[in-house]
């Protein structure tokens, strides 16, 4: 167990939160840590403060909860970096620098505290103006029992921001297409509370760190540090060896499936309930939207595929695909329910990326005024 922060680092993060104006907190990897859901949501309702989350944060705090302000998928100009630059004062909890940063930090900037179980270590975007440095548990129990909503808050941006996270959010849900954000509603309806995903690396990604809510700790597992392609699969199988009464689905991109498609064998062998779904563009999606957005032209990233409802039944798996929007949910729960190793292809429709891009981003928070 970790020993606990210093009184004096912990009182001096009760005065800044207090005296803050417009308080906000940020949940990275270390809040999916120790249990600490509960806790983290006893201190948001005595407190009333919006949060948002990095990727690998997400589902530390239900995502349904009405002061979820959305992921931060983007480093930077995303929706929720409107209500950063609002913020005088970012409680980041469970921060890691080695995530992809949430935020870049600006020397003008929202000062920051860092609650955690060690100290931050990259100043070049990281810089906290107050580090409390221990057991995360016995801290927040003392700065819930320290802090209300206070008179002097205002967080009439941070709602703004809200209302317009939730508007994307549920935006193209219902499209008859097989654009992300129908693939990911769909997805998300077929999936319990405690059900896990497990992603790869891919334009998708950003989609559902953006899209898919979160209910409970560490149901959407992917990997925000080092971006590995082909973490999808093998992930699945050792979530299911972890938690084998659990729904456990992999979803994969073309590109990172083949990258670890073998391990449908071990899958089979072990005779896991598992369903693999691949988002297939014949593509590396994410390198083409990057390509774009830099200025060339596109260039060498179409590819070819295996047929891969064979490629699956030759492991001994079943496979089938999806060829109607409004078949997904349908064959998922009979996949789901039947037991086995279940592979479905899905194709997917990118023609929105342009929307993820900085440069593009439209919002309707604009009016929010900054740092005043």
């Amino acid at each position: 167990m970790s020993k606990s922060a210093s009184k004096q680092a912990i009182q001096n993060a009760i005065k800044m939160i207090k005296g803050a104006k417009r308080p906000l907190i940020l949940l990275g990897m270390g809040a999916n840590k120790n249990n600490l859901s509960a806790l983290l949501t006893a201190f948001l309702k005595k407190t009333g403060i919006y949060f948002l989350n990095t990727q690998m944060g997400k589902g530390a705090i239900d995502e349904r909860s009405p002061q979820f302000l959305g992921t931060a998928a983007l480093s930077a100009n995303d929706h929720v970096h409107f209500a950063v630059e609002d913020s005088d004062l970012v409680i980041a909890i469970g921060h890691d620098v080695y995530e992809k940063p949430p935020f870049i930090m600006k020397k003008n900037g929202a000062k920051v505290i860092h609650i955690n179980y060690y100290t931050s270590q990259d100043p070049k975007v990281y810089f906290p103006q107050l580090e409390v440095i221990g057991d995360v548990q016995t801290t927040l129990k003392t700065l819930t029992k320290s802090i209300k909503n206070q008179a002097n808050w205002d967080q009439k941006c941070f709602k703004t921001v809200r209302d317009d996270v939730m508007q994307n959010m549920d935006a193209g849900s219902k499209e008859n297409k097989f654009i992300p954000q129908r693939i990911i509603a769909d997805i998300r309806k077929v999936m319990p509370d405690d059900g896990i995903i497990t992603l790869d690396n891919g334009m998708y990604k950003i989609w559902f760190a953006r899209h898919y809510r979160a209910y409970q700790s560490n149901t959407i597992l992917l990997d925000n540090a080092l971006a590995t392609m082909g973490a999808g699969l093998p992930s699945a199988i050792a979530a299911k060896l972890l938690y084998p009464k659990r729904k456990i689905v992999a979803i994969c991109g073309d590109g990172g499936f083949m990258m670890n498609s073998q391990e449908l064998e071990t899958a089979v062998r072990l005779r896991l309930d598992i369903l693999v779904i691949i988002l297939n563009d014949n593509a590396f999606g994410m390198i083409k939207w990057k390509q774009k957005n830099l200025g060339f032209k596109d260039y060498s990233l179409d590819l070819g595929n295996p047929n891969f409802i064979e490629y699956a039944r030759s492991y001994g798996a079943h496979g089938c695909k999806v060829k109607d929007p409004n078949e997904l949910v349908k064959m998922m729960k009979k996949c789901m329910n039947m037991g086995g190793v279940h592979l479905i292809e899905v194709p997917i429709d990118y023609s929105l990326n342009h929307i993820v891009s900085p440069q593009e981003l439209k919002s309707n928070v604009a009016p929010c005024k900054i740092n005043q």
